[in-house]
């Protein structure tokens, strides 16, 4: 069996990418795909902690599909915003973008 400590490593190490990625990019796409990646370190994290605390219960799995269900809304809703503001301003960028008012 592999040691606990490796997908904790792993959801660490996805988790710190997507912070990285949302503090260091300007472009609107490139800040949701870190935050999915946030969100995949996350979803490790249940799946792991249930398995090796709990591998009879499906709590982290559960846990894990909400999270996921989640990331799909965020997804959806934040890509058709960023499309409208591209449409809008011709520009994904975050700094140009400093007011909602069209």
């Amino acid at each position: 069996m592999i040691p606990m400590e490796n997908f904790l490593l792993l959801s660490a190490v996805l988790f710190a990418i997507g912070f990285y990625g949302v503090l260091a990019r300007r472009s609107a796409i490139l800040i949701l795909i870190s935050v999915e990646l946030m969100l995949a370190g996350v979803a490790i994290n249940f799946v792991t902690f249930a398995t090796y605390l709990d591998s009879q219960a499906f709590s982290g799995a559960i846990f894990a599909l909400f999270v996921i269900t989640v990331a799909a809304a965020e997804v959806g809703l934040a890509l058709g915003i960023v499309l409208r503001i591209f449409r809008e301003r011709q520009t994904a960028n975050v700094d140009e973008v400093d007011t909602l008012k069209w």
